[in-house]
């Protein structure tokens, strides 16, 4: 293992790469990553890194949207068919025919979705900047693809707004019912529960807090509590467990293993920066509408 990773850092030298690794990705890809954190966060670095290569350790959309934000780099994603069944539950056509449900209505899109459904969106967000991002917009009514849970949650923080959900979900965040919830805070009196926004609404009534990957490590960080129950994919144990071992963290369910997350492995990260595996390409017909939907995400949020 340890030859993999001088490997792949001589190799990251010799191409100007950068390694992008999301919070859900496996330890010791996250390890041996330049930058590790949510969608937003990578979005920005992806906007704005000096490199030529990008190697995104994550799912298909994430590979995309950083080929968007940086068309004139090479985009890398190892594992070609990791990908995200919640991005697969809707198509530029279903948005089409929402938007000519209603006529006006802006649409926002969660990043979990496909370059074809962006460019049919008006905005772009991440479960960090979302209740932000929709109460900015113009209107009254808002169209929110394609996490309905997401939107439930923007919706219950926005309530000027009316908002056209959706249905499609999160296969791994809706594996926790409200019940678990409650047998592990009794198991854990001590601990604060932490929710990722994804879930179904009735377990995120039950939170301590509810928030992003990032905003879960932030309020752990911040808070004066000994412990904490994840609500969220294992792979967050990481950085929580390294930055903050003073402090003990519990997985609210085992089922919060992302399968798509988990497929890129070291040795993959080592074949895409040595055999250009896989490349990222965007039709160029959609990409600059796809494009205009996360600038205006980054200059909401």
């Amino acid at each position: 293992m340890r030859e993999i990773i001088i490997t792949i850092q001589e190799l990251k030298r010799k191409r100007r790469a950068v390694l992008l690794a999301h919070n859900y990705q496996l330890d010791d890809v996250q390890a041996v990553a330049d930058y590790v954190g949510d969608s937003f966060y990578l979005s920005k670095v992806a906007a704005d890194v000096k490199s030529d290569v990008i190697v995104f350790c994550g799912v298909r959309f994430m590979a995309e949207t950083a080929k968007l934000l940086a068309p004139d780099k090479e985009v890398l994603l190892p594992e070609r068919d990791a990908g995200c069944p919640l991005a697969e539950m809707i198509t530029a056509e279903d948005v089409r025919r929402l938007k000519s449900e209603h006529p006006g209505t802006p649409v926002m899109c969660y990043v979990n979705s496909s370059v074809e459904v962006k460019a049919e969106s008006n905005v772009c967000c991440t479960s960090a900047n979302a209740v932000k991002i929709a109460a900015s917009l113009p209107g009254k009514k808002l169209i929110f693809v394609p996490d309905g849970n997401l939107g439930h949650y923007v919706a219950s923080r926005v309530m000027e707004k009316e908002f056209i959900l959706w249905p499609g979900h999160c296969y791994t965040h809706a594996k926790i019912k409200p019940d678990d919830v409650l047998t592990v805070r009794e198991k854990y009196r001590e601990a604060k529960v932490l929710i990722h926004p994804e879930c179904d609404p009735e377990v995120a009534r039950l939170a301590d807090f509810t928030g992003s990957t990032s905003q879960i490590m932030h309020y752990a960080e911040k808070s004066s509590a000994p412990a904490f129950i994840i609500g969220t994919e294992v792979g967050v144990l990481y950085q929580l467990s390294a930055k903050q071992p003073d402090k003990k963290f519990y997985l609210l369910h085992p089922g919060l293993i992302c399968p798509n997350m988990k497929k890129t492995r070291l040795e993959s990260v080592l074949a895409a920066l040595k055999d250009n595996k896989h490349s990222i390409t965007v039709e160029q017909a959609v990409a600059a509408k796809a494009r205009y939907t996360l600038d205006r995400m980054l200059e909401l949020a």
